[in-house]
């Protein structure tokens, strides 16, 4: 007098639990690859004055700026 009526219900739960592990298993892999993205590390970023500097140093080439002008301002900069 088996149906398998009982057999069919066991396994769509069994499915259906195995879907939601590899929804949480890609979540996990796409939280890792969002903390690995470039610009979202914790780290300080010792090289933040470079570029301020770098277009100073540009200014002073091109006499967009005296040398006074370019002390100051590099001074302001290393604050």
């Amino acid at each position: 007098m088996m149906n398998g009526g009982g057999m069919n219900g066991g396994m769509g739960g069994f499915f259906g639990f195995g879907f939601i592990w590899i929804l949480i298993i890609i979540a996990i892999i796409a939280i890792v690859i969002w903390m690995m993205k470039p610009g979202t590390s914790n780290k300080p970023d010792h090289t933040s004055n470079t570029k301020p500097l770098d277009t100073l140093k540009e200014r002073l080439a091109r006499g967009e700026i005296s040398e006074e002008e370019y002390d100051r301002l590099k001074r302001k900069l290393e604050e």
